[in-house]
């Protein structure tokens, strides 16, 4: 199983990026996709999840400002997010978790620099 992630730059203050990540392989169809990000010197956290089902989670700091969407039909996820701060700048990486197993797979991360 392998995950590419696209959509990474440089915004300022108050834009809008769009995160893609697209996975291949062989991998059960009830899974949860999400996005995380890790800052220089901060532990990977979470950004975002979505099942296969449609069921999302996010967490409190991007609530509001990010959704996440997925294309079951294309194995990708998306990350849109508008109205960015500079504490979002940090590396994001996609993740696939297989439910049925327990797997879990990551792609290499994206980098988004938000400037004031």
């Amino acid at each position: 199983v392998q995950l590419q992630a696209y959509g990474g730059g440089s915004v300022q203050a108050g834009g809008s990026l769009r995160l893609s990540c697209a996975a291949s392989g062989n991998f059960a169809r009830f899974n949860v996709m999400g996005w995380y990000l890790q800052a220089p010197e901060n532990q990977r956290e979470l950004v975002a999840t979505i099942t296969s089902g449609g069921t999302t989670n996010y967490a409190d700091s991007v609530k509001e400002r990010f959704t996440i969407s997925r294309d079951n039909a294309k194995n990708t996820v998306y990350l849109q997010m508008s109205s960015l701060k500079p504490e979002d700048t940090a590396v994001y990486y996609c993740k696939l978790h297989v439910l049925l197993g327990g797997m879990d797979y990551w792609g290499k991360g994206t980098l988004v620099t938000v400037s004031s």
